[in-house]
């Protein structure tokens, strides 16, 4: 059943767990991502991200994700992420996505919230949810002692009360993409940002992440968790491991699905979702 943030972070929040928000550009990824959250009878995120655009079209994508969302037994969120330019985000809310993250982290602090705040009051006139970011989190591993690109506590609780998001990803430390080194979590500064924001916190750059990291980020307060990399190199692995000189692609496609789906089980699994669809 296609749902919103809203409806499947609150009681994520309430009870303790994390729902995984796996971006499926392809059909294979959906599929497996899909099979994974029915299998687990766990909630489940899935979409894609601007800056995956030119792998596939939002309007490609709507095509088969949105009944797929509609048709499964367990509550999907159909998410467009790090929404950087407020057309396309339009455009995803009127192809049917119930989600959208307009990400303004790069921006002033006080346009950040001007911005945000009137996304809410569009996505509103479509029943969807809006997720913002406050601090930035790194790419490709970057790592920075500067604590300006940290999400301040105070600055969150007056974020979320003056923009009225749904969802706000915070900055504790992680990065987009795969890890050059281990990564040094502010899990003190993610428990205090918890204690005194009530909107539901979400975690970017999840993947390579350890279970222990995963499980102690949802325990101080993360009740969404973005993973894109790890199924990625997955269907990559298997499209590799599977291929044999004259198979088509028909001859690997389901076990692309099939690595997809035990990627996203043994992340929902750490996340503690698992029996909560």
């Amino acid at each position: 059943m296609l749902v919103t943030l809203r409806e499947v972070l609150k009681d994520a929040q309430e009870k303790k767990y994390g729902v995984g928000l796996f971006n499926t550009v392809s059909l294979e990824m959906a599929k497996g991502v899909l099979s994974a959250a029915e299998e687990l009878h766990s909630p489940v995120i899935i979409g894609t991200a601007e800056v995956l655009l030119p792998y596939a079209s939002l309007e490609e994508l709507a095509y088969f994700l949105v009944p797929m969302a509609k048709k499964a037994s367990v509550p999907v969120v159909l998410h467009y992420d790090h929404g950087l330019t407020e057309p396309k985000i339009v455009e995803a809310l009127k192809l049917g996505f119930s989600s959208v993250m307009y990400d303004c982290s790069t921006d002033t602090y006080e346009n950040n919230i001007s911005r945000v705040a009137e996304m809410v009051r569009i996505a509103g006139m479509f029943g969807a949810s809006v997720e913002a970011e406050l601090g930035h989190v790194g790419a490709n591993g970057e790592q920075s002692g500067d604590d300006s690109i940290y999400t301040e506590p105070e600055q969150a609780r007056d974020f979320v009360e003056r923009t009225q998001v749904d969802a706000l990803a915070v900055a504790i430390g992680t990065a987009h993409g795969a890890y050059k080194s281990k990564p040094k979590l502010d899990i003190g500064r993610l428990a205090e940002i918890s204690r005194i924001v009530r909107t539901p916190l979400v975690l970017h750059g999840g993947s390579g992440l350890t279970e222990e990291d995963f499980r102690n980020c949802v325990a101080n307060g993360i009740s969404k968790i973005n993973i894109f990399t790890d199924i990625n190199c997955a269907a990559a692995k298997a499209a590799h491991e599977e291929f044999r000189e004259g198979c088509g692609f028909t001859d690997i496609q389901n076990q692309i699905t099939e690595a997809v789906k035990q990627e996203t089980m043994k992340k929902m699994r750490v996340f503690g979702s698992a029996g909560r669809g």
